[in-house]
């Protein structure tokens, strides 16, 4: 997302020259997914660039218990496997529907139990991502860490834990042994409420940030985590970048010297 207007092998030139060890592709971009290119054509031009493809993403309102939700996680889930993705990105219902404490429960342990095997079928991950905002039906990673351990699926499906969301959730605890990949973006506007703050008002980060991405990632690492970190910055500000490569440069400069662990 922090370079929607990308081609795929922009991305890859982009991801190459600043040290990142992996991508997230998006299936919700102008365009085709890969630029058109098949998975496996995919798979090669990443591998070519010593890149991994970390996930695909993504599969929205995943937990509304529709048919169509399945449709679209099973064709994601072969695109994945076919490019050798480590797993698809899960995002909750966000329209104020299935808020309450029982139902949302319900639906996502009826909503992993399904995906389960279709996931074990490819050997992918399923990747859930909590959203912060106050109408989400999916708002706090402790419900997500229950439901797993409850079903016993640990080996299957793995946190996304975003420091934005983590925020405005106002949620305390980390879950490094349950979080298979970060999303980290800041929020440098200082008139907005949390409550205001929207994807829009994410940026790369900087010594502005509101959102204490420092310590949110060096909480999840100081627990162990050791897996990658990726930039998702939804603000236009962002994508209209003239020198994008720099920005992000300076952003993991300023991280890496704020931490005792470098950001991947």
């Amino acid at each position: 997302m922090t370079a929607a207007r990308s081609s795929y092998q922009s991305l890859l030139s982009l991801a190459s020259a600043a040290g990142c060890m992996g991508i997230e592709v998006r299936n919700d971009l102008e365009g085709e997914l890969f630029d058109g290119l098949t998975p496996l054509a995919a798979a090669e031009f990443a591998q070519a660039a010593s890149l991994q493809i970390l996930a695909l993403a993504e599969v929205p309102a995943f937990n509304d218990l529709s048919e169509r939700a399945m449709t679209m996680a099973a064709k994601l889930a072969k695109t994945a496997a076919e490019c050798g993705a480590a797993g698809i990105s899960l995002i909750p219902r966000n329209d104020g529907l299935d808020t309450a404490k029982k139902t949302r429960v319900n639906n996502l342990e009826q909503t992993l139990i399904k995906l389960a095997s279709m996931l074990e079928q490819r050997k992918l991950l399923g990747f859930i991502e909590p959203l912060g905002f106050e109408q989400s039906s999916l708002r706090y990673k402790s419900e997500v860490v229950d439901v797993i351990q409850r079903l016993g699926l640990d080996a299957r499906f793995k946190l996304i834990h975003d420091t934005f969301h983590h925020h405005l959730a106002g949620e305390q605890n980390y879950f490094p042994a349950h979080t298979g990949i970060v999303h980290i973006s800041g929020v440098t506007d200082k008139s907005l409420s949390v409550q205001q703050m929207r994807d829009e008002h994410r940026v790369l980060i900087d010594q502005f940030d509101r959102l204490n991405n420092i310590e949110q990632i060096s909480a999840l690492q100081s627990g162990g985590y050791a897996g990658p970190v990726s930039f998702e910055a939804f603000s236009p500000r962002v994508h209209t970048l003239k020198k994008p490569q720099a920005a992000l440069l300076e952003s993991c400069d300023y991280l890496a010297s704020s931490m005792t662990t470098a950001v991947i």
